[in-house]
């Protein structure tokens, strides 16, 4: 457990700052494994769980729905048979935000009690 999985989302309106280049080596270091991907010009956070089966995956991408939907922040998710890729990035602000990382920690704790992790 992190400090930015304990941390709370703030509501994020469409002047709100994205992260800058000076923060984003510090934040980046508290989700290992996150990559940034940059599409349409709009970076995101990503990462691909994998699991033993669809089943398992299906139940991870149901429970990080559930934190999703908990902060009314909603997360890109794959699901395919044995991997979840789950992207956040804030739509309101076309690119990262504060609470996108947050979640990202937050996502890595749903993954840390999964069944069926590889």
């Amino acid at each position: 457990m992190n400090a930015l999985s304990q941390a709370r989302c703030e509501a994020c309106s469409a002047d709100a700052p994205q992260v800058d280049e000076a923060e984003l080596p510090g934040l980046l270091a508290q989700i290992p494994d996150w990559n940034i991907e940059v599409r349409s010009a709009i970076m995101q956070l990503e990462k691909v769980y994998r699991f033993k089966n669809f089943r398992q995956a299906l139940a991870f991408t149901n429970a990080v729905g559930q934190i999703a939907e908990a902060e009314g922040h909603h997360p890109a998710l794959l699901t395919e048979w044995g991997q979840v890729t789950v992207t956040w990035w804030s739509h309101s602000i076309k690119g990262l935000h504060r609470n996108d990382f947050i979640m990202a920690a937050r996502t890595d704790q749903v993954a840390d009690t999964a069944e069926g992790r590889k």
